[in-house]
């Protein structure tokens, strides 16, 4: 179960945790193929150049291991998708739902990382 972006996939609890080990910071896009979704995964497509310190990352929700972000604290009360986690260090930092618009992304990236 892969998603059809250009961004380095995340496809299980170990690939998630190695990510979060390798990387200081990481943005995980957790969703599918669909109109709330594929917005942020261009804009962090388009994004990734300019923020070379981050690694974009995206995980299909539907997968059983996506369990890791869907059962976040900071994504409890999460109603749409995607579920966006940002990490530093392998912590949590920032957590967003829905669509997000690349003015939003970018303020959180240049607040956080």
């Amino acid at each position: 179960m892969i998603l059809s972006t250009n961004l380095k996939h995340i496809a299980s609890r170990d690939e998630h945790a190695k990510t979060l080990a390798e990387n200081e910071n990481v943005m995980v896009c957790c969703g599918r193929m669909g109109p709330m979704c594929i917005p942020v995964y261009g804009v962090m497509e388009q994004l990734q150049s300019q923020y070379p310190h981050v690694a974009f990352t995206d995980m299909a929700f539907d997968h059983p291991e996506a369990d890791v972000i869907r059962n976040l604290p900071e994504a409890r009360g999460f109603m749409g998708l995607p579920f966006v986690i940002y990490y530093k260090n392998g912590k949590v930092v920032e957590a967003k739902s829905s669509i997000q618009s690349k003015e939003q992304i970018i303020e959180v990236l240049d607040r956080v990382f």
